[in-house]
């Protein structure tokens, strides 16, 4: 969606429809209905028209501090063994996500997203096979929910979804929207390692990466807890611009999932539902390569491998000259022909 320029799902789901929209029915007295985003026309002051939605989605964030600081250095070392574990191969396979300068670990449930969608678009986002992802760890229970829970944050039971995002300095996540069809609101996360910042509505330019002013610019201090519902949730873009992180970060973020999010069928094939550290540990490899195709190199794969067979040859007829047989007296009419490339 964001290398698209849309910021709004249905902005989005508006450009796929014929005519664009056209097919909208005037009210009483000839007006259009105002629309989300209708920039183009609608007919309100635009950075009036800003600022009211900056005030929404404002109006549906909470933010508190609940975290000490020696309670954060407590959780970022556990985040560190995550990274470790994660480093050694122990988690299953698609716990691990990873992505330039940012990765992802989910724990409980994990989803397709993005490039790993077979068809894109909103609405296409799966949940994994259950345990196809490792269960959420004891100490975010114990260090990061409890203390949400007696917070009155969250009620008790609610997350069954936890994901840990590690940005590096420089690291991003595009414009987006939580998939309504797979979590329930509110979206809860928690920031450490440094101060940092979330933006809403902004427009993802690539090559090189650009983004647009956004809507609303949230601080994002160490520590803090950010609560998103209602019209910051469901109805605008979040992101994390590139500029915005410019040391280690990174955000827990807890979630639950619907009952009735889809999910990809079990494949009965597959170990991913067994630990990497039951078998034999396998490092995770980033899923991207940035390695150049290399033309000639299967020309010189059969160079070498015709001069190994060249060789194995010429060792075998050598070999066989120094036999005393009953042909050893006559030269043989056999030759063995050399190719040449």
């Amino acid at each position: 969606m964001a290398a698209s320029g849309f910021t709004d799902l249905r902005e989005k789901l508006r450009s796929m429809t014929p005519h664009g929209d056209d097919h909208r029915k005037p009210q009483r007295g000839g007006a259009l209905k105002r629309r989300y985003h209708d920039s183009e026309e609608d007919l309100s002051d635009p950075e009036e028209r800003r600022e009211t939605e900056a005030r929404r989605v404002k109006s549906s964030i909470e933010q508190l501090s609940i975290f000490s600081p020696e309670e954060c250095a407590l959780i970022e070392a556990k985040i560190d063994e995550v990274v470790s574990s994660g480093e050694k191969g122990l988690y299953r396979e698609h716990t691990v996500d990873r992505a330039p300068l940012r990765n992802k670990y989910f724990f409980g449930e994990g989803y397709t997203y993005g490039s790993q969608l077979e068809k894109r678009g909103p609405g296409q986002e799966r949940l994994y096979s259950k345990g196809e992802v490792d269960e959420i760890p004891d100490w975010v229970h114990e260090l990061i929910i409890k203390k949400l829970v007696a917070s009155g944050v969250i009620p008790a039971d609610f997350v069954n979804s936890a994901v840990i995002n590690d940005y590096q300095p420089g690291g991003c996540i595009v414009s987006h929207v939580d998939p309504i069809h797979i979590f329930e609101r509110p979206i809860v996360s928690v920031s450490f390692f440094s101060d940092s910042a979330l933006c809403f509505g902004c427009k993802f330019q690539f090559k090189p990466i650009r983004v647009s002013e956004p809507v609303l610019f949230l601080p994002v201090k160490r520590g803090s807890v950010t609560v998103l519902s209602g019209y910051a949730a469901d109805e605008i873009t979040h992101c994390i611009r590139p500029q915005d992180i410019k040391a280690r970060r990174a955000v827990v973020i807890l979630r639950k999932t619907r009952p009735d999010a889809p999910r990809l069928e079990t494949n009965p094939r597959s170990n991913a539902a067994v630990p990497f550290s039951l078998g034999r540990p396998q490092i995770l490899k980033p899923k991207r390569s940035h390695r150049k195709a290399d033309p000639d190199a299967a020309h010189r794969w059969r160079q070498r491998s015709s001069s190994s067979s060249e060789n194995l040859r010429r060792r075998s007829h050598e070999s066989a000259a120094g036999y005393s047989g009953p042909d050893d007296s006559m030269d043989s009419p056999r030759r063995v022909k050399m190719r040449r490339h």
